[in-house]
């Protein structure tokens, strides 16, 4: 597909990345800043986790309170889960207008 064509808006032509659901992963809304690369993070299952940033993330990506992200909880403790991916206000916000993000944590209207 060429640059100058115009993209349909179907859910197959998703401009952003979305969680990949076969690794468990998920949409969360950062909810507290615990500091130490921890945060407090609302789950579209209805959780609130305690998340912490990976050490490759940590300097490139800055997270506040509000974002959306991709979280994976982790395996052995369901409390728990890694921050996968942040998103931007733009990206946000496209993922709510096109009704991609589930009711529990779209805050994006």
């Amino acid at each position: 597909m060429s640059f100058n064509q115009p993209e349909d808006e179907n859910p197959e032509n998703i401009r952003v990345i979305l969680p990949n659901r076969k690794k468990g992963e998920m949409f969360g809304l950062v909810e507290k800043l615990s500091g130490a690369s921890r945060l407090s993070v609302m789950c579209e299952d209805g959780f609130t986790r305690n998340s912490r940033i990976p050490g490759k993330m940590k300097k490139r990506m800055w997270i506040r309170e509000g974002d959306l992200v991709i979280v994976k909880p982790w395996e052995f403790q369901k409390d728990r889960a890694d921050v996968v991916y942040r998103y931007t206000q733009t990206q946000a916000g496209y993922l709510s207008r096109n009704r991609i993000l589930p009711e529990v944590i779209d805050m994006f209207k």
